[in-house]
């Protein structure tokens, strides 16, 4: 009896291991729980990471890290975690806990080329797609509730409109979705998804009103305008791309005088600014500029390679010594991505830096609903960075490792297909 019982557990447990397709399938759905996740807890994500990862083991193949390191998408992201590890090495007046702590936000870059490998294989990064626009969704309208009437919010202290994480990421995710929306719905409209399509143009419009009146981040009054440009440059004609931009200006000349609340943030600039300008106080503009005008002074001393992985915040808690006001602000993050790179691996990690972008948005230049969606997302990333460190924050950070990673791997599939189409 025991001896049956051993030869069918010898029988049964290869097979299971064995059985590509259903740890495949597996993988993609915890890629899936990520994304959903990912509008609401920090902490479902990592897990649904870890358990991304565990699943994958079984279907990994050693061409699988020959073939896609030799991409440039796969091989850049991998190449800036690269020096985040060696840049630990002469760091040397940091403590090791710092230098390690460096090294964290750069990590989840690792995950692209997996993502874009294991969604080349499985195809299923539609899945991904509209888990994530659907919780996306969800947030969406709980925000809309919680305008209306504040006595819905989950959390009384929390700011009004914003029921998860903060104003700043909900704004990513709203800009991100309304326009994979738009672009959605140009694709339908060309198939003859009228209705569809209707409704992916009313979902976006709901997510841009509500940063126009609800609750945004500045930043992306930044970005909102260059994805105009982009989505009008992509999908019409000259003509087209003309009339898309008379409609944008008149609406958004329309949000502006109905919309208190974009005037008052707007304005709040020019008051934040001189006030910093006046008296040195501690305001969100006056900070990233003196963030900034610190950061450019550490480059210089170290223009090449730069201070070493985690020495940010060191380089500024030395330099607020005496200090007042905004000169006295302490911080791990200067607020732009490029200067957040420069500091620690200067002009070498910069060039990585860059050249990942590029090479990012020259994969989502081509026709499709995937290379779409990776082109809004490295857009918007870019963009947004000028501003922050978004590649490095953990939120705005995953949004842009999914999209590339996911939509990197449709767009791959589709071309083999292609390819091979041809040939045969």
């Amino acid at each position: 009896m025991s001896a049956n019982a051993s030869n069918l557990a010898t029988s049964v447990s290869p097979s299971i291991w064995r059985n590509t397709a259903a740890w495949t399938k597996a993988a993609d759905i915890a890629v899936v729980l990520m994304a959903a996740s990912l509008p609401w807890s920090t902490s479902l994500v990592a897990i649904f990471a870890v358990v991304w990862l565990l699943v994958l083991i079984p279907t990994i193949e050693l061409r699988d890290f020959t073939e896609t390191l030799r991409r440039p998408a796969c091989f850049l992201p991998v190449l800036l975690f690269a020096l985040a590890v060696i840049g630990t090495l002469w760091s040397t007046d940091i403590p090791w806990a710092a230098r390690l702590q460096g090294i964290n936000p750069v990590a989840k870059l690792i995950a692209i080329p997996i993502l874009i490998r294991h969604f080349e294989k499985s195809g299923r990064g539609l899945w991904v797609a509209l888990a994530f626009l659907a919780s996306c969704t969800a947030v969406m309208l709980a925000s809309w509730l919680m305008f209306m009437d504040h006595r819905l919010a989950f959390d009384p202290m929390r700011t009004v409109g914003v029921p998860v994480k903060n104003y700043i990421a909900q704004s990513q995710e709203f800009a991100l979705c309304a326009f994979a929306a738009f672009g959605a719905a140009v694709y339908l409209l060309r198939a003859q998804g009228k209705i569809w399509a209707v409704l992916l143009i009313v979902l976006g419009i709901g997510f841009l009103a509500n940063m126009v009146f609800v609750a945004s981040s500045r930043t992306v009054f930044v970005c909102i305008p260059v994805l105009f440009v982009v989505f009008a440059a992509k999908h019409f004609s000259r003509r087209g791309f003309l009339l898309l931009m008379a409609v944008v200006v008149a609406a958004g000349a329309i949000a502006w005088s109905s919309s208190p609340y974009l005037r008052i943030r707007t304005a709040m600039i020019g008051i934040e600014y001189q006030n910093y300008r006046d008296s040195n106080a501690v305001t969100s503009v006056g900070e990233r500029l003196e963030f900034w005008r610190k950061s450019i002074k550490f480059v210089e001393e170290a223009p090449l390679a730069g201070h070493g992985t985690g020495s940010t915040k060191t380089l500024f808690t030395q330099d607020a010594v005496g200090q007042t006001g905004a000169s006295a602000q302490i911080i791990g993050n200067p607020h732009n991505q490029t200067l957040n790179v420069a500091v620690q691996w200067g002009l070498i990690g910069v060039f990585v830096l860059y050249a990942m972008w590029f090479v990012h948005l020259k994969m989502f230049t081509g026709a499709g609903l995937a290379a779409w969606v990776g082109l809004v997302a490295v857009v918007e990333n870019f963009v947004s960075s000028l501003l922050n460190s978004h590649l490095f924050d953990f939120h705005e950070g995953w949004i842009y490792v999914l999209a590339v990673g996911v939509a990197g791997g449709m767009v791959m599939r589709a071309q083999t297909r292609g390819a091979h189409a041809g040939q045969a």
